[in-house]
């Protein structure tokens, strides 16, 4: 994401490759996990941006979201349980694990990130620094 502000948000796959080399499912590299990269929105207003990423079946204590650097990185293991003392015989899920990473631009204040999780959905809420905001400039008279 870009605008005329360089306010900037690209995203990597679990290799770190930019977004145009990734695939949705990125294969596992020695000694990684196979890793799907969820969906996304990013939705940016004057006060900083919103991302939402589609984690279905990935629970608060089996997520990860950190910050190494100027790379936000979003993972999440899905848990899916079926009643005790029976086994699973077909499976649609083939990659339980879910990554993606974004570089963040340094005009977003990564010291005040907010994240949380409801209904498969997380949020995080990224503001943007305060030199950037919109602000209002007073008029006197005279």
């Amino acid at each position: 994401m870009s605008d005329q502000n360089n306010l900037t948000v690209s995203r990597n796959d679990a290799a770190g490759v930019p977004a145009a080399a990734s695939s949705p499912t990125s294969r596992a590299g020695q000694g990684e996990r196979a890793a799907a990269a969820p969906a996304v929105e990013i939705i940016e207003d004057g006060i900083g941006i919103t991302l939402l990423a589609d984690m279905p079946g990935v629970s608060r204590e089996k997520l990860d979201v950190r910050l190494d650097g100027e790379t936000l990185v979003i993972e999440g293991d899905t848990a899916v349980e079926g009643p005790e003392g029976m086994r699973g015989l077909w499976a649609e899920v083939h990659v339980p694990r879910y990554r993606r990473s974004f570089t963040l631009s340094r005009e977003l204040d990564t010291s005040r990130i907010e994240a949380g999780i409801k209904d498969g959905v997380l949020t995080l809420r990224i503001p943007k620094q305060p030199h950037v905001q919109p602000r209002r400039i007073a008029v006197s008279l005279g």
